[in-house]
């Protein structure tokens, strides 16, 4: 599209010269090329002429400027025309909106401003502070992150129905997942979606960064930021240091140009990105019933089958589909829909919720199966496992503004098989009852009691002070979203920003200049060893 506009710019810059030389009248605005002063006339030619270039430069400069930035008179405009922004999908949203409309739009978006005090020696500084903490942890820890193959699973929409406000059932959809979580590291997670957004999760747990220091206009980062920058920080990085390309490797049962994970994952430097149209596509593609998604027993064959092709450990990073929206009656005996004893709900979102509750359950299964294999195979393995969002069947709970916050609320855990020296570990409940996704690497490192980089000190200083914090939306495609930022204490209990301690605030103001370096800054810390593990 990019060299098939710029041919057409040159081909129209040459018939409107051609054109020019051809019109010997010049009637309409009058315009000399040789003598431009000649006379009034010609002279109020030539300047309408370069007030409308310079308006159009102008007006199209601003536009495209403003059109990402929710509330902004592009934004608007462009709104207005019928424009609805497709932020999960490139290739849909210029199919719908048109292509020069996707284009501009991620053309400029705004990532953050800088915070105040930014500059080298102050980042060489946070570098120094860090690596010296960083040094000290190490002395205490025996074991290595690369010495264990990490599975971070995003498992999607995957949350307890039974904690949403006025849902009822008589049979527990995932005893599995809850008896595990009280036997492993494991909590709440807060989301800043609901209904949508997991690609935003999903970026958070990989680098550490967090949508909240982003600009209230940043929506997602896959598709604003990333195909914007040159070489992105992501954990699996650490594997390919130690491992080469086959350190990592990423699994998805969809399409890989969805939040143009393809090209960001290449970015990341991920080795390989299995999905459904990859080349070679991903092996296991099972679904259940009428269900039009991979399930998730297949989508677990795709990592043990992983796990046993490598002798090294890796980093694998899975996205599963089974519980996507939506939810429409797929799934034959469904114990849920006499089980679902709740009030109040029409039809509609009563199957909804059924469907996605059998979902749940299916889910609780296969991931208990998976673990157990896990458990067969002599190699440590650590996964990491959470639920990137509640799903938006709950539509008569989100009209409760009351009902934000448990809303935005996801279980996770952090669990480790027998032949891993993290097997059985289970940090203190107090500590990690509340989390948000950028935290997870961090706590992996703990859990496993592994040595840390600089960047992973700051982070558990980050979580020490602040242990949750996110933009959430409030909007069920999640990305219409709320500027201001909730923040958690380690009782879950929301707390605003002026009511942090002074410890808090000054640990926020150094993942501000963090995040902005590694963003939109000058990435002064790339030039110190704050991503290194020793």
């Amino acid at each position: 599209m990019v060299d098939g506009t710029i041919t057409m710019l040159i081909c129209l810059t040459i018939i409107c010269l051609i054109l020019q030389f051809v019109d010997g009248r010049r009637c309409v605005i009058p315009f000399h090329w040789r003598r431009p002063f000649r006379n009034v006339k010609t002279i109020i030619g030539n300047v309408t002429r370069i007030i409308a270039a310079a308006m159009s430069i102008t007006l199209l400069c601003s536009f495209t400027w403003t059109l990402s930035v929710p509330g902004a008179w592009g934004y608007e405009w462009a709104k207005s025309w019928g424009d609805a922004p497709q932020l999960w999908n490139a290739e849909g949203d210029a199919a719908s909106n048109g292509p020069i409309i996707n284009f501009l739009r991620l053309a400029h978006p705004k990532i953050m401003d800088k915070p105040e005090g930014y500059s080298q020696e102050a980042m060489e500084a946070l570098a120094k502070k860090y690596n010296s903490a960083a040094t000290k942890i190490n002395s205490t820890r025996a074991n290595n992150l690369t010495d264990n193959t990490v599975i971070t699973i995003l498992s999607e929409s995957f949350s307890d129905p039974t904690r949403v406000p006025e849902i009822t059932m008589t049979e527990d959809p995932m005893p599995n997942i809850r008896a595990l979580k009280q036997t492993t590291t494991s909590g709440l997670m807060l989301s800043p979606g609901f209904g949508g957004g997991t690609a935003n999760i999903e970026y958070q747990v990989l680098t550490g960064l967090d949508l909240a220091l982003f600009d209230d206009s940043m929506q997602s980062m896959y598709q604003e930021l990333v195909p914007h920058q040159k070489n992105p920080f992501a954990w699996n990085q650490i594997w390919n240091t130690e491992y080469g390309k086959s350190g990592s490797v990423a699994f998805h049962p969809y399409y890989k140009n969805m939040y143009l994970r393809d090209s960001n994952y290449k970015k990341f430097g991920f080795g390989k990105f299995y999905t459904l149209d990859s080349k070679p596509a991903i092996t296991h593609q099972d679904r259940i019933d009428n269900s039009p998604y991979v399930s998730d027993a297949a989508s677990y064959q795709n990592i043990i089958d992983q796990v046993n092709k490598e002798k090294h450990p890796q980093f694998l990073q899975l996205v599963t589909m089974q519980n996507h929206m939506t939810y429409d009656n797929w799934y034959s005996n469904n114990q849920f829909d006499w089980a679902d004893t709740t009030e109040n709900l029409n039809d509609y979102e009563r199957g909804q919720i059924n469907t996605y509750a059998k979902g749940v359950n299916i889910t609780d299964q296969a991931t208990i199966d998976f673990l157990n294999q896990l458990n067969t195979i002599d190699k440590p393995v650590t996964v990491v496992f959470y639920g990137d969002h509640l799903p938006s069947a709950y539509q008569t709970a989100a009209a409760d503004k009351d009902n934000t916050l448990v809303l935005h609320q996801t279980d996770y855990f952090i669990w480790s098989n027998q032949a891993s020296a993290s097997a059985g570990a289970k940090l203190d409940a107090e500590n990690t009852a509340y989390t948000s996704p950028n935290y997870f690497m961090e706590m992996a490192a703990e859990h496993m009691n592994a040595k840390v980089s600089p960047y992973l000190v700051f982070l558990s200083q980050a979580r020490t002070d602040i242990p949750a914090l996110e933009r959430l939306v409030i909007g069920a495609g999640g990305f219409d979203t709320d500027t201001s930022t909730t923040y958690l204490d380690e009782n879950g209990n929301a707390v605003k920003r002026k009511a942090l301690s002074k410890q808090a605030k000054k640990t926020l103001h150094d993942y501000e200049l963090i995040q902005y370096d590694m963003t939109a800054g000058k990435g002064y810390l790339n030039d110190t060893n704050f991503f290194a593990v020793k």
